[in-house]
């Protein structure tokens, strides 16, 4: 985000917070609650559908939907108010509030809140929106590919241009101004209101963190209980918050690197964690030189980085590699195509490329690619690649700034080995909330803290802000604890 601002994104930024002002453009109603969609469906899992404005700044124009669902409280003599969900992505949370179930979040907090999640505008059962994407379009994640040479990231430049254009003509493009985290936010304030509540909590996970953070910057009366976990910087998921990813890489690689080494009779990748991190760079070489199953240097990478998200990815990884090193057959990876993933990933395009501007030169990659091959020479060429949204025809929505004005009802949980959402840019936002916020750090590594890893200080921290609204005192830093 840039330092410096013309008198004419001033002016948007205040014309922004006096729209957030305002109340909410969808009237409240009262929300008839039934089954929920089949791909949603959990027991005691309610689903319903609300209508928003398109368009914030036009309430009386064109309405979109927007699901929900309602995981409610079965102890009504201990319910205090909702809790709004949203697991990141971003993509479809219609489902997230069963699944925090499974997660075992205490059955206190579920006592002690109605549930609800939502599918965010523009993804899944809400007002669908698409880019056309062929199967092998959808299939890039939310990090780039790695690039190994210039001519990498010209040829991604050329696949993002085209994402770009597809995006710009599809049957949906009437929609692509107003997807955005701000736009998201005041549809969450659209719940509030429908459900008839004076404030909402909210637990926010990843990119759901840069939502919680909009819209408690955006409706600080309105927001009673915050709690981020795994964050986003305040600016967003933008082309600085994508570098960030090898920052990531090398927080959790090391361990790994532990892992296999104790696990060397098994895995035979190294006796140390110096031997096995070797071995990365041996098989992501040979790889680059020739591809082993179909797997060839830069999607050796992506799949370490990818099932290092969780302690429980470990040993798949181990025998990635093990397979890569001896031409063996591969381990299964995954459950195979996700369903929807054409409008999930079109969604999230619309998303973070409406929040903010990117840079539109090739050559700009080429050298930040370049710098951060050196830098982090692990997984840097990734993060630093091309995304469509440098060539993204729709204006940014003004950003909204997060600040420290606002009463201090945040709570951030981090853990200190995120590879996805890196301590570095946690470290930030919490800064930029001031004594708005306190931050729980936790000595693990992996993507989400709570219930995920299990560490009694960070839960217990969790669970007493989300009963009582206390927080620490002072940030929090949790030791290391067995899984």
């Amino acid at each position: 985000m840039r330092k410096t601002w013309s008198i004419a994104l001033a002016i948007a930024i205040l014309a922004a917070a006096a729209a957030a002002a305002a109340p909410a453009g969808a009237a409240p109603e009262t929300v008839k609650w039934g089954p929920c969609p089949a791909d949603a469906a959990a027991p005691g899992l309610e689903c319903s559908t609300i209508k928003v404005p398109l368009d914030y700044d036009d309430p009386g124009g064109k309405r979109i939907d927007i699901a929900i669902s309602r995981l409610a409280s079965k102890n009504p003599g201990q319910r205090r108010g909702v809790l709004l969900t949203n697991p990141g992505g971003p993509s479809a949370g219609l489902k997230f509030p069963a699944d925090l179930r499974t997660a075992k979040m205490p059955q206190s907090v579920l006592d002690s809140y109605d549930l609800i999640g939502f599918d965010p505008r523009g993804m899944a059962h809400s007002t669908p929106v698409t880019c056309d994407l062929t199967p092998e379009q959808s299939a890039v994640g939310n990090v780039p590919p790695y690039a190994r040479d210039a001519a990498d990231v010209a040829k991604r430049a050329e696949q993002s241009k085209a994402i770009a254009r597809q995006c710009a003509t599809s049957k949906s493009a009437w929609m692509l101004p107003h997807v955005s985290t701000a736009n998201t936010a005041r549809d969450m304030d659209s719940i509030r209101a429908a459900l008839g509540e004076k404030k909402i909590s909210f637990a926010g996970y990843s990119w759901g963190t840069h939502l919680g953070a909009v819209y408690t910057t955006l409706y600080p009366q309105r927001s009673d209980r915050i709690m981020l976990d795994s964050n986003v910087g305040p600016d967003g998921w933008d082309y600085a918050n994508d570098r960030l990813y090898a920052q990531g890489f090398d927080d959790r690689f090391p361990d790994f690197a532990k892992f296999a080494a104790a696990g060397s009779a098994t895995y035979g990748l190294g006796n140390t964690p110096e031997q096995v991190t070797a071995k990365y760079f041996d098989l992501a070489a040979r790889l680059d030189k020739a591809p082993v199953r179909d797997i060839d240097g830069p999607t050796f990478r992506m799949l370490t980085y990818g099932f290092l998200f969780s302690d429980a990815g470990m040993p798949l990884v181990g025998k990635i590699w093990q397979a890569l090193d001896k031409d063996q057959p591969l381990p299964p990876l995954g459950p195979g195509e996700v369903p929807g993933v054409e409008n999930l990933v079109s969604g999230r395009y619309y998303m973070i490329c409406n929040d903010s501007r990117w840079p539109g030169l090739v050559g700009t990659y080429q050298r930040t690619v370049a710098i951060d091959r050196l830098r982090h020479p692990m997984f840097g060429a990734a993060g630093a690649n091309v995304q469509p949204c440098a060539f993204w025809s729709a204006p940014a929505d003004p950003p909204v700034r997060v600040g420290d004005r606002g009463p201090s009802t945040v709570l951030m949980l981090q853990n200190q080995r995120d590879p996805a959402t890196p301590l570095a840019g946690a470290e930030k936002l919490r800064r930029a909330f001031g004594d708005r916020a306190r931050m729980v750090t936790v000595d693990a590594g992996g993507h989400g803290v709570y219930p995920y890893v299990g560490n009694k200080c960070a839960d217990t921290a969790a669970t007493t802000f989300l009963l009582t609204g206390q927080r620490p005192k002072h940030d929090l830093a949790c030791a290391a604890e067995p899984r």
